[in-house]
This record gives structure tokens, sequence and C-alpha cells, in this order.
């Protein structure tokens, strides 16, 4: 195979890391909006 064509499996890698990425950025960022919401009512009670 020549070095410029990417073979098969980068079609399966590439939008799996992706995948991968995408959803541990959904979980972080879900749980700072928490954490973030629950910093705001804590300091509205005050």
């Amino acid at each position: 195979m020549p070095l410029g064509t990417p073979g098969p499996e980068h079609f399966i890698f590439i939008p799996g890391v992706l995948m991968i990425g995408i959803v541990i950025g959904f979980v972080m960022g879900s749980r700072s909006a928490k954490a973030d919401g629950e910093r705001k009512r804590r300091r509205a009670r005050e």
C-alpha cells in the first residue's frame, strides 16, 4: 500500500475516536453546568 492512501481501518478508527471525544466532552460539560447551577442557587439563597 502506498504511503499516501489511508487504509480502511482509518474509516472506523477516526470516527470512533471522534465519537468518544464528543461523548466525554458532553459528559464533562454537563457535570460542569450542573455544578455551576448549584453554585448559583446556593448564592441566591444567601
